[in-house]
């Protein structure tokens, strides 16, 4: 199976430009990816600042997400020559404006946080209720 084909399942091959947009969606969708734009949002942090700030983020998963975010354009990392060396990190503008994009989607979940709970809520309970009780 081509990787379009397992991109797309049960359609046509996506076109390489619909692959790529996918991928870079996932990529944005991260929900460290998310969490870092917010925090880096018009300041620099050292990359344990940046942890710490994040609370509950491995270093491999902080790393891995740092150097996909650079890879993809939105952050800049900087290395000063010091000992032991500084490290950086700092929205890009393409970062920033992606940042300015999922404004919308922070707003609505803060909007709308205790409507989730609440849905969540009662399909726990649902969902907890034995089969032979629910018919």
């Amino acid at each position: 199976m081509s990787k379009a084909a397992a991109v797309c399942p049960g359609a046509a091959p996506c076109s390489v430009e619909t692959e790529t947009v996918r991928d870079i969606l996932g990529s944005i969708a991260d929900k460290w990816t998310l969490l870092v734009l917010d925090e880096l949002d018009e300041r620099t942090l050292r990359f344990t600042a940046l942890q710490r700030a994040l609370g509950g983020i491995s270093q491999k998963m902080l790393t891995q997400t740092l150097r996909e975010m650079e890879r993809n354009g939105f952050v800049e990392r900087t290395v000063y020559p010091t000992v032991p060396p500084r490290v950086e990190y700092t929205l890009t503008p393409m970062g920033r404006d992606l940042g300015k994009a999922i404004c919308g989607v922070w707003g609505w979940t803060s909007d709308n946080y205790a409507r989730v709970v609440d849905a969540r809520r009662a399909f726990d309970t649902k969902a907890a209720v034995p089969e032979a009780v629910a018919r």
